[in-house]
This record gives C-alpha cells, structure tokens and sequence, in this order.
C-alpha cells in the first residue's frame, strides 16, 4: 500500500509543499514510531528528530516540539502557559485534535488550529525530521523554517 495516499500523510504533504514547493515527504522502510527508531531509520542524531507532544490545558491544547533527546518539563511548560493544570493529551485527544495517531503525529497538517511551543534546543542542529502522518513517514526541514511553517514560539520547554 502507499503509504503517501494516506490522508494523514497527504495533509502533510499539502502542508509542506504550500510552504515550501521542495520540501517532501521521506517515506522509510522501517518504523520511525519512537525517536530512537526514527534516528535509527534515518542515520541521524536522536536529538534532530522532533517529537510532536500534545499537551492538554484546562480548556486547551498545544503541541509542543522537543529534541528526541530531550524529555517535555511539565513545570516550565506550565510556567509558560501560566497554566496549573497542565497534562499529556490522551490517545483519544491527539487523534481528534491533531488528526494524526500517536507515532505518526506531524508539526504541521492538523485539524484544528493549535498553539505549537518549540523546543529551543532543536536550533543546535542543521537538519531536523519530524513526523509526517504515519510511523513510517518523516520530513525534512531546517529550524527557521520549522519555526515559519508552525508558527510556533521558541521556549525552554525541556529539562
């Protein structure tokens, strides 16, 4: 099956080609499902695969990209959201949301509009890959641009 027909990784696609004609999607022969596999998959650092976390809020949700070597920190993402109650979204959530499964959840390409903090660590790096609607599918895409196509805001959002 391919797997660039699939809507998630077709929204994606639609994503990153209005934003930048040359930007695709890598469609890999193993699973880029955790950090690990992705970094594995592609021969890279596991701190430039960008993790797309959604975090839920009293009455809202925002997606937070972290390092894959980097863990989310709950307290300074709270102090940022000068929120107090501040959670991982369920499965549930991030599917309705975000429009992607969890593994295969993509910066860009959602269903709803979502406030995107980005980890300021990702800038260490020359080239990043984050999800693109399916565990077997990546993007490639530079830390300004990530930051353009996003519209996210850089933050020290890790420990």
């Amino acid at each position: 099956m391919n797997l660039l027909n699939k809507e998630p990784v077709k929204r994606v696609e639609k994503s990153l080609k209005e934003f930048d004609p040359s930007l695709n999607v890598i469609v890999l022969n193993s699973s880029a499902r955790t950090a690990m596999e992705a970094a594995s998959s592609l021969g890279c650092e596991v701190g430039a695969i960008v993790k797309s976390l959604l975090f839920k809020t009293e009455n809202t949700f925002t997606l937070n990209l972290v390092a894959g070597d980097r863990k989310a920190s709950l307290n300074k993402i709270k102090k940022i959201l000068n929120k107090k109650n501040v959670s991982m979204a369920s499965a549930d959530d991030v599917k309705y949301i975000t429009g992607y499964t969890i593994g295969g959840v993509s910066p860009v390409g959602h269903l709803n509009k979502i406030d995107t903090l980005i980890d300021n660590t990702l800038d260490r790096f020359d080239c990043l890959y984050a999800a693109a609607g399916h565990p077997n599918c990546v993007f490639k895409i530079n830390f300004k641009d990530l930051k353009s196509i996003t519209n996210g805001s850089i933050e020290d959002i890790t420990e």
